[in-house]
């Protein structure tokens, strides 16, 4: 073993085992005091090891202080194909510099199922639900798209095949890959509305070919969603406003929204659907209206949504800043658009939304105080009116936005 090489040796590794990994990589296993992995990690690479074998806890991530206190000392970290691919590797990285690491990739599941179907990498949405749940998976449901998603276990595919069904995506074709790149291997096809498959293994990924049946649920890609995609009791931003909201918003990757009086958290999901890293959280003080905060998230394919269940500005006291605030509801309350205001990231956006004179006057004195602009938004929507038709006004909406100037040095 080369005592020159770092500390921390990250080794993937295959369902081949040890006859997969290059001739360094068997070194740093044999050469290493602690080898951590899973079970079935160890397992494979029983030959290789020389040093003590740790099994991974439960909850993986508790190991990596085992695995910091042994700093100096040679360790191996087995894991599964690329380990910065939904891998270990990214969070050992964020806390041990990459000159302190040795890391050895092998293809990643990933890799391996398009070897298998035939289908280009880059063209593919990419997904885990080990760990996430399974409504993540909503928002890539579009037709013609195909999809690979890791399963968390062997129930993943009959749940998968079941969501499909019931979101109209039924004649989708579902490839189950199980055990990839070892003796195990196996790779079946079958319809999501005729799936029947009992003998799943645990190691599987999923490879979806989507098509949407007539009457598909569908997430649109643009902002402005149709109202009846969310359950509310009328406190929601009616879908016109709603996506001129979004637009002053301007989400960007890996912000964090606050949507303040969230209603039934229309604005809170959108932001989120806008981006995979994206952020939210939606402050509602009313319990039932939070509870359906909630489900919405859920049937939109955002579960990550933080809900806080408070009235605010009490309620943002101890939430981490946001990059963008939205106020849909409660504006007139004393020190709200100032606490927000305070809280928001220099260059983030902060919207106000008023239907009422008095609540409208507060967002001008707010103006007058911290600059930005005022719209007023007027809707008609066609209805029915007797035997004819006509345009109803909508409630007219007023709404504020500004941008927070960047403070130099």
């Amino acid at each position: 073993m080369n005592d020159t090489l770092p500390w921390l040796a990250i080794v993937g590794i295959g369902e081949d085992g040890v006859e997969g990994l290059s001739g360094a990589a068997r070194a740093a296993i044999k050469g290493a005091a602690a080898v951590f992995g899973g079970t079935r990690h160890l397992t494979l690479a029983a030959s290789l090891i020389h040093g003590e074998a740790i099994a991974w806890p439960a909850r993986m991530k508790t190991a990596i202080p085992t695995i910091l206190a042994r700093r100096g000392e040679k360790i191996a970290v087995l894991v599964s194909g690329d380990p910065f691919w939904h891998g270990l590797g990214s969070l050992l990285a964020d806390l041990v510099p990459i000159a302190e690491m040795t890391v050895f990739p092998r293809p990643s599941a990933f890799s391996l199922a398009c070897a298998r179907l035939g289908w280009p990498l880059q063209r593919i949405t990419t997904i885990s639900l080990c760990g996430h749940p399974l409504p993540t998976l909503i928002p890539h449901l579009q037709p013609r798209a195909r999809v690979l998603a890791l399963s968390a276990d062997a129930t993943t595919p009959a749940q998968v095949a079941a969501l499909l069904v019931a979101r109209g995506f039924g004649p989708s074709r579902m490839h189950i890959l199980e055990a990839l790149g070892g003796p195990r291997e196996r790779v079946r096809e079958t319809a999501a509305d005729a799936f029947a498959l009992a003998d799943v293994g645990p190691l599987n990924l999923l490879g979806l070919d989507l098509e949407a049946g007539p009457e598909a649920a569908i997430i649109p890609r643009a902002p402005g969603l149709p109202d009846d995609f969310f359950a509310h009791d009328g406190q929601i931003s009616k879908r016109e406003i709603r996506a001129l909201a979004l637009s002053a918003l301007a989400p960007r990757r890996g912000e964090r929204l606050w949507d303040i009086g969230a209603g039934a958290g229309s604005i809170a999901i959108e932001w989120l659907l806008a981006d995979p890293a994206n952020e939210a959280i939606a402050i509602e003080a009313d319990p039932a209206r939070a509870a359906r905060i909630r489900d919405n998230a859920a049937s939109l394919g955002v579960p990550r949504l933080d809900i806080v269940a408070g009235e605010a500005p009490a309620a943002l006291a101890r939430l981490p800043p946001p990059d963008a605030v939205f106020i849909g509801g409660g504006a007139r309350t004393p020190g709200l658009i100032e606490a927000a205001w305070a809280a928001l990231a220099p260059g983030g956006r902060l919207v106000a939304h008023a239907v009422t004179l008095e609540t409208e006057m507060v967002l001008a004195a707010a103006r007058a105080r911290l600059g930005g602009r005022m719209t007023r938004i007027g809707i008609a929507r066609l209805e029915p009116l007797g035997a004819l038709s006509g345009f109803r006004p909508a409630m007219t909406v007023t709404a504020w936005q500004v941008e927070k100037p960047w403070i130099s040095a």
